[in-house]
């Protein structure tokens, strides 16, 4: 394994599932938040570019530290090195965990 560990981060976010890599994972001290730190991306020089990792790479440009809430992690890995980060549409039964009692459900907020 490398020095430093990797990460793969993936979790829903708007209707997509975002698959993420990154250095530096822990849980923040905002209640109910994972923190992502050190995120990492492929060779920008590379002559073919995938459009959802363009998105990815300019949606997280600039940013140093990510609060993810715990409800829209799909799941955490510990990989060797990092894979292509990638935006999909969400297809199938992915569903968000359990919210609240008293809340009403996702799209009638």
């Amino acid at each position: 394994m490398a020095s430093k560990p990797i990460y793969r981060v993936i979790f829903q976010h708007q209707g997509e599932i975002w698959e993420l890599y990154a250095q530096e994972i822990f849980q923040s001290d905002l209640w109910g938040f994972i923190e992502i730190e050190s995120f990492v991306f492929n060779d920008v020089s590379r002559v073919v570019v995938d459009p959802s990792t363009d998105k990815l790479r300019r949606t997280f440009e600039g940013v140093s530290r990510s609060y993810l809430p715990l409800n829209a992690i799909v799941r955490i890995d510990e990989v060797e090195r990092e894979g292509t980060p990638k935006a999909v549409k969400a297809v199938g039964n992915i569903s968000e965990f359990p919210r609240a009692p008293g809340l009403p459900p996702r799209g009638n907020d």
